[in-house]
């Protein structure tokens, strides 16, 4: 039989109080929870994949290989993570940065190969 004191939805404040704050995941039997970020934790990509910060570089990356350098530009244009916030944390310069953007533009993403660069350096 239905409460009628009840309003479909509505929870009573026995219940809310009771309730308890549930880890994300469980690792080794130890609760972890999501850090808190700016912005979206993943996005679509045109061609239908997922990015999220997990695909990402490292923070402490120095070894620049093509595919790492496309995965940041990648989150920019999409919205993943801030310009600013990539330059920041990877340590760039904007011209650095903006240089990979506009061999991403220009030429795609086999522009930013080091093997490339004389290819496609604009005189």
């Amino acid at each position: 039989m239905e409460n009628p004191n009840h309003s479909q939805g509505a929870v009573s404040p026995a219940v809310k109080s009771a309730r308890i704050k549930v880890p994300v995941v469980m690792e080794r039997g130890k609760p972890m929870f999501l850090k808190k970020v700016e912005g979206p934790r993943a996005v679509t990509l045109p061609d239908g994949t997922v990015m999220s910060r997990a695909d990402l570089p490292p923070a402490t990356t120095r070894r620049w290989v093509a595919s790492r350098k496309a995965a940041v530009v990648r989150g920019v244009l999409y919205g993943l993570i801030p310009q600013a916030e990539a330059m920041r944390r990877y340590g760039l310069s904007e011209e650095e940065f903006k240089s990979w953007i506009a061999a991403v533009a220009e030429h795609g993403e086999e522009a930013l190969k080091v093997t490339a660069l004389k290819k496609y350096r604009q005189p």
